[in-house]
């Protein structure tokens, strides 16, 4: 299920719980809902909330350092094509081809991205970026050098590929951490149970019910960013693309 999707059964569980915590109000008997029977209601009700209030905070953490995680990989493959094509500057007109033929690349793979549906699978873009890159490194293995400077230039690129081909494939194993299912519907039912608590004991009024309505919007984008920042490949936010596009402008100076 999409980011927005989960969102909105969120919305829809927690204020239903408070709705149904209104409804049991006008059925549960007096005593039911006496001084004594409230302070215990409250003391469940804070117990719940606080580790709700946790795991929420530690999920926010992990997502923002993955994205964080990501995006800083994006940056440095960003400053690698820079540094291999200046190399390839350095070797001479034999690198020529492997030069534009990294630029048709990085320019693909950056149309792709952009006229990616977020349906499709994550990290697909990676890969075929990654092929691109593999493809680069046997151009460089094609290479004849004739000078000693030539040798030490394509071992310096021949490296600098390499790095690429393995960051590549670690951000891409990076853009897979997907929250666990079981996870996300114990998070659902103990919000669902912390609004029915207070729906149990609040007035029944306009204002009540719509300061409730937007607690539980708040609740419900709490989970939705940290859906979106476990999928920074695709989705509503996603790493920015700006340092390949610098690069880009880079390329075959």
């Amino acid at each position: 299920m999409s980011s927005i999707t989960i969102g909105l059964i969120t919305v829809a569980c927690t204020f239903g719980g408070a709705l149904i915590g209104i409804w049991l109000q006008r059925r549960l008997p007096s005593h039911h809902l006496d001084d004594a029977s409230q302070e215990v209601v409250k003391l469940g009700a804070g117990m719940i909330a606080t580790i709700t209030a946790l795991v929420l905070g530690l999920l926010v953490s992990s997502a923002k350092g993955s994205f964080d995680t990501l995006n800083d990989g994006i940056k440095q493959s960003s400053a690698k094509i820079i540094l291999l094509d200046r190399i390839l500057a350095q070797y001479g007109p034999d690198a020529q081809g492997i030069r534009d033929q990294m630029k048709r690349s990085l320019i693909a793979s950056l149309q792709a991205a952009r006229l990616r549906k977020p349906a499709s699978a994550p990290g697909q873009e990676g890969v075929q970026f990654t092929n691109r890159v593999e493809g680069v490194q046997g151009l460089l293995r094609a290479l004849t050098p004739q000078t000693e400077a030539q040798r030490q230039l394509l071992a310096q690129a021949q490296q600098v590929a390499g790095d690429m081909s393995q960051m590549r494939w670690l951000l891409m194993e990076e853009a897979q951490n997907e929250l666990p299912l079981p996870l996300l519907i114990i998070l659902i039912c103990w919000l669902t149970v912390l609004f029915m608590s207070f729906g149990l004991f609040a007035p029944r009024n306009a204002t009540v019910l719509s300061v409730l309505f937007v607690c539980a919007c708040s609740m419900a984008a709490a989970l939705f960013l940290i859906l979106e920042m476990n999928r920074p490949l695709d989705g509503v936010i996603r790493v920015s693309g700006a340092p390949l596009r610098n690069a880009l402008e880079h390329l075959g100076r």
